[in-house]
């Protein structure tokens, strides 16, 4: 949840009033932002750009879909210059600005250019820019633009993989400018801050101990060539993501700034490009005008950059009254849509359409409904009418989840302890440390895992429970643990080629090894599911479970037992009954293997670290959830 600190004078001074911090806070409400604090020694404020639930004896709670995804939407609210403008446009004091290009006296044919190498594709293939002219810096609005980009970085940009921005004073350039891809000992400059020259390679040693800078060196680190932008003079702009030249640094004394964004996501790389040059397009002597830039393709077209051309979509009154229970004719709807910084007219052939042009600052703007949205929030959530839904419905649990409550409360009557480790786990956690080989056909993996940690999803409880005594191992013994939650499987007969199955299981860990109490908690689970204990060979027997030694390679020999259970048989009358007399004379069944349960292997409880013998039970639920079904909706 991004918080923006503004100063408050500066932002009273644009917004045209002083406000109390009732009053401002009441606007940021309406509007969709939270006043976190006001600090008045420092004289600033803090706003949450996040709608979440607020405490407040308001009719309804309020949120907003633009800010319900911080790193999709934010982005014209992370700085004062959007918060202000947007706020003076919802407080009727200022207009929608009218965003445009604003081409050199000779046309496009005078257009700086930017030539894109080839070979950057190997490494950050898209490119964008664009050219604030005559700009006039304060102390105020300089930091402001800084602050953007680093905010930019760490969000939408994914802390520079996605998106890298670099800013340069264009007036210590001479265009056209090149974006190339060069061998890291082939390029030389002075970074910023620095006067002397280093190669690429010596910077990514120098920067290893830069705590800011460390972070991104990954990105380009192990790839043969590195991204590079020069002007006409091979002088060096700057290294995405890494670093800008000292030569171009901006400065409040700077006039033209060029600003280049590189990445390797085109919806990201139009997006930040837009903000930033739209956010400051104010202080240019012609507020909200850009230079675009003419951008020269590999394979040899161009295109003009920044598109500041927006959106053009389809609003229906009618839908946006559905929706919030009001009877607005299109015109207030058109009217409501312009606080939100929404250019609007009514359709001349059809009265209930609305043409709404989306402005290149709210990419959050996908679909008729976050239209919709923007009218509510305009009109104002708490005046929208309260009214009863047409249907009504009561809710009801799953039988599974019912079923995994039942076992979760007598366990913990037990004095069991319940635990919620992560459900991936590492390809070793799940099958080598277990004793188990993996067949391919089991455990659904992760294509592209971050981290070792997280590699397949699990197939069996065991090793977040092993992890979490490993992490407990300062407590005092016994410890005995449980979960009650879900495993997956590989499934081709499935559409989603994977199944969910819910599973219990428990480790208890001691001086001794306590086969008994992991079978002590079987048995307890089984009479509150009321399913009765039989013997193997009690083929007379209509339902129950039992016990049968069993050689599973995660339990020591002759410590192990899988758990069977026999599923009453379906109810047809006689002839179901005849079916059970055969069957038992012929020592036939139907028994199933839902788990197992034993004295864990000596080198299992190595791998995990563990160093007193543990016993693990495990078994599936899903046999017994058509069972408890019948029982429990009666019941209810």
């Amino acid at each position: 949840m991004p918080t923006i600190a503004v100063d408050k004078a500066d932002l009273w001074e644009r917004l045209g009033k002083e406000y109390t911090t009732e009053e401002f806070d009441r606007l940021c409400f309406d509007y969709g932002l939270e006043l976190d604090g006001d600090v008045c020694l420092r004289s600033h404020i803090d706003l949450y750009p996040l709608i979440r639930p607020l405490d407040r004896q308001q009719k309804r709670w309020k949120r907003r879909s633009r800010k319900a995804c911080p790193l999709n939407a934010l982005y014209d609210l992370l700085c004062t210059e959007g918060i202000a403008r947007a706020l003076s446009i919802f407080s009727e004091r200022a207009p929608t600005p009218t965003y445009k290009l604003a081409y050199p006296p000779g046309g496009e044919d005078d257009l700086l250019t930017v030539k894109i190498d080839p070979e950057t594709s190997k490494i950050r293939p898209l490119f964008a820019c664009a050219i604030l002219r005559n700009i006039k810096f304060t102390p105020r609005s300089y930091a402001s633009f800084i602050e953007l980009q680093d905010k930019l970085h760490q969000n939408i940009c994914r802390r520079r993989q996605l998106v890298a921005i670099g800013t340069h004073d264009l007036d210590t350039l001479t265009p056209p400018f090149r974006y190339e891809a060069r061998p890291p000992k082939d390029i030389t400059f002075a970074p910023l801050g620095k006067t002397q020259a280093y190669t690429a390679e010596e910077l990514m040693t120098i920067y290893e101990s830069e705590k800011h800078l460390a972070r991104y060196l990954h990105i380009i680190r192990d790839s043969p060539v590195y991204p590079i932008i020069y002007d006409s003079k091979d002088q060096v702009l700057s290294m995405p993501p890494i670093i800008n030249s000292e030569h171009s640094k901006i400065t409040l004394n700077t006039r033209n700034v060029f600003i280049d964004v590189t990445a390797t996501d085109q919806t990201k790389l139009d997006i930040v490009v837009n903000i930033v040059s739209t956010m400051f397009a104010e202080y240019c002597v012609e507020p909200f005008t850009i230079e675009p830039v003419r951008i020269i393709m590999p394979n040899g077209k161009s295109r003009i950059s920044p598109d500041l051309s927006g959106r053009r979509m389809i609003a229906r009154a009618s839908y946006v009254n559905s929706c919030t229970g009001l009877k607005l004719s299109a015109k207030e709807v058109a009217t409501l849509l312009q606080r939100m910084a929404l250019s609007t007219s009514v359709s001349a052939s059809n009265p209930d359409e609305i043409h709404v042009h989306v402005p290149p600052t709210r990419p959050d703007i996908l679909h008729e409904c976050d239209i919709m949205e923007d009218a509510a929030i305009a009109y104002g959530f708490n005046k929208l009418p309260d009214k009863f839904p047409a249907t009504s419905t009561v809710a009801q649990p799953l039988a599974i989840s019912k079923l995994s409550d039942v076992i979760r409360s007598e366990w913990a009557f037990a004095g069991w302890v319940e635990v919620l480790p992560l459900i991936l786990c590492s390809h070793e956690e799940n099958f080598e440390w277990l004793n188990h080989e993996d067949d391919n056909n089991t455990a659904v993996k992760i294509a592209n895992p971050k981290t070792l940690e997280f590699q397949v999803v699990r197939t069996t409880l065991i090793p977040g429970l092993l992890k979490t005594i490993r992490e407990n191992r300062s407590h005092p013994l016994p410890l005995r643990i449980f979960e009650t939650s879900d495993v997956v499987f590989k499934d081709t007969k499935r559409e989603r080629q994977a199944r969910n199955e819910r599973h219990a299981a428990a480790v208890w860990c001691n001086k001794t090894a306590g086969f008994e109490i992991v079978h002590g908690l079987l048995d307890r689970a089984m009479r509150m599911l009321e399913v009765p204990r039989i013997g193997s060979e009690d083929f007379k027997a209509s339902t129950g479970y039992y016990i049968k030694e069993t050689s599973d390679p995660m339990y020591f020999p002759g410590r192990a037992a899988n758990i069977f259970y026999r599923p009453p048989p379906e109810k047809h009358g006689k002839l179901s009954s005849i079916k059970q007399s055969v069957e038992s004379a012929l020592r036939i069944n139907h028994d199933l293997i839902i788990g197992s349960l034993g004295i864990l292997h000596p080198t299992v409880l190595d791998k995990f670290e563990i160093g007193f013998p543990c016993s693990a039970l495990e078994f599936s639920l899903e046999p017994f959830k058509k069972q408890t079904q019948k029982v429990w909706t009666n019941d209810d």
